[in-house]
């Protein structure tokens, strides 16, 4: 999270944007290290960070068999009910703060969350 952070920062991305990518990669590793790797500490989670001119990729990988297919979009009205749990926001979440997102399995070597976020900067 810190390094895609002062990467943003270097590359221009104004402060609400960087704290968006914070907040998405940290989410993203927290599910790869609940859900892809089962909380097992003996497994890694990977970080690849990609950049060009105007954007900025990150992969989260681990080795899970990735997420049921779709992103859920929560019903708000029924979490704050409590007829509805109050987890499970973590991909509706990654997807609200970046520009792109998609989960990719790849087996055998597990599966990856991919988040990219644009670089629009303003003529002065």
């Amino acid at each position: 999270m810190s390094t895609a952070s002062s990467v943003a920062k270097l590359m221009g991305f104004a402060p609400d944007r960087v704290e968006d990518l914070k907040t998405a990669v940290a989410e993203a590793c927290i599910n790869a290290m609940e859900h892809g790797n089962k909380l097992d500490e003996s497994l890694i989670v990977g970080v690849i960070l990609s950049m060009d001119e105007t954007s900025l990729e990150v992969k989260v990988l681990d080795t899970g068999t990735g997420p049921p297919s779709g992103v859920h979009t929560p019903d708000m009205d029924k979490k704050m009910h409590g007829e509805e749990a109050s987890r499970g926001m973590g991909m509706f979440l990654i997807q609200s703060l970046v520009d792109e997102a998609e989960w990719v399995s790849s087996p055998p070597a597990g599966s990856y969350a991919r988040l990219v976020i644009r670089l629009n900067k303003t003529e002065d």
